[in-house]
């Protein structure tokens, strides 16, 4: 085992009177210390301090390899914070961490929540849509937002969303002198735009939130009739089975509404989609539901564009099938892939057909009808017959 040449410290509002006598000792023997300025000016670090730049950028910190160094974070370096970042870039046995209290510990500690029934969430770097997922009436959820402005727009989105009557408690310097915590309604919140160090505590009152079974409502995508309806996507879900971490190709995405859902089950997705029109749909509701980070948006042909893309564990075709394209693929993609396609063209259906004689799987067809109006009384509307294959190579 190495020696650890960097130790990562969390450190509260307290300062130096918070830290363990072993974050103490390493920052004594510490020949650079790298932090926020905020962090160095509470352990009075003097000369051996390197504020972060702006933006950030951890290159100063592996430039001292070999030598004592100490990075001060906010409480738990490791949620939310720059230690995962670092222990990326390092080797085992080279760094080793003394966090603190976080943020979401010291907010569940002062309201009396159980933490584990709170969901956390990291809003100074991400998009307020990141709630989306999870936002429903009656959860309690903890966000770190930048600053005072950022806790009132937050408050306006929730409003925005529906949720105006979610109550908030902002709190502010948690575990220092000028702790405060403060309880708002959403839609009443006046902002304090001069505060720091803000903390948002959210008991979410409105609408329910989305549902966590397949197949969405069309009305919830942006798209321009190019789109998986409801029923069929929630069967090409099924026959999908997304895991959390696993990876889509989405071939011919449309409105990337599979795409969506399949990153709402935790993995990610590459959406291929020729149009710019339509990409520009794709990358808008992946906006909307807070899964950018999840879903990459590649213009183009497929198979032309699929090899510098990441290996996926499944694969749809929304559109655009043909024998040639299939095959490409079928050589692209590893064994145990799964694949589903879907058909509504005599066509495609035929392809559908040989692929299932050559490859297995199932071949299902499916037949919907709507009840509408029919004169003074009501009759089925029946929608385009479709089919779909599925198999696993």
């Amino acid at each position: 085992m190495l020696k650890p040449w960097l130790t990562i410290v969390g450190i509260g509002e307290d300062g130096l009177a918070g830290l363990s006598e072993a974050s103490r000792k390493a920052l004594a023997r510490a020949e650079m210390v790298f932090g926020g300025e905020r962090h160095l000016a509470l352990a009075d670090i003097g000369d051996r301090g390197r504020a972060w730049p702006v933006p950030f950028d951890a290159a100063g910190v592996i430039g001292c390899r070999g030598r004592p160094t100490v990075v001060l974070a906010s409480g738990d370096p490791f949620w939310h914070g720059v230690g995962g970042n670092l222990a990326e870039r390092l080797s085992d046995g080279e760094w080793t961490a003394h966090p603190a209290p976080s943020s979401f510990s010291l907010v569940a500690a002062r309201l009396g929540w159980r933490l584990e029934n709170v969901i956390c969430h990291g809003l100074h770097a991400a998009p307020f849509e990141a709630l989306v997922p999870r936002l429903a009436h009656g959860t309690r959820h903890i966000c770190l937002v930048r600053d005072g402005k950022a806790a009132a727009d937050l408050a306006d989105w929730l409003t925005g969303r529906g949720f105006g009557a979610s109550r908030l408690w902002t709190c502010v310097a948690l575990g220092g002198r000028r702790e405060s915590i403060e309880s708002h309604r959403a839609d009443h919140y006046a902002a304090d735009p001069a505060a720091r160090l803000v903390t948002v505590a959210l008991e979410a009152e409105g609408r329910a939130g989305l549902p966590r079974s397949s197949g969405l409502a069309e009305d919830r995508f942006l798209h321009d009739g190019q789109i998986t309806k409801r029923p069929m996507r929630a069967l090409a879900l099924s026959a999908l089975a997304p895991r959390a971490g696993e990876h889509l190709w989405d071939i011919g995405a449309g409105s990337g509404s599979i795409s969506v859902e399949w990153a709402l089950c935790g993995g990610t997705a590459d959406a291929i989609e020729q149009r710019d029109d339509r990409a520009a749909n794709i990358r808008a509701n992946a906006a909307s539901f807070g899964l950018a980070h999840q879903i990459d948006i590649t213009i183009g042909r497929a198979p032309q564009v699929l090899t510098r893309l990441k290996p996926p564990q499944a694969v749809f075709f929304g559109g655009g099938l043909d024998g040639a394209m299939f095959d490409s693929v079928w050589s692209l993609v590893a064994t145990t892939t799964r694949l589903v396609a879907h058909a509504v063209t005599l066509e495609t259906e035929a392809l559908l057909t040989e692929l299932h004689r050559r490859h297995g799987g199932e071949l299902m067809r499916v037949e919907l009808a709507h009840a509408a109006p029919l004169g003074a009384f009501r009759s089925w509307d029946a929608v385009r017959p479709a089919v779909q294959w599925s198999a696993v190579k």
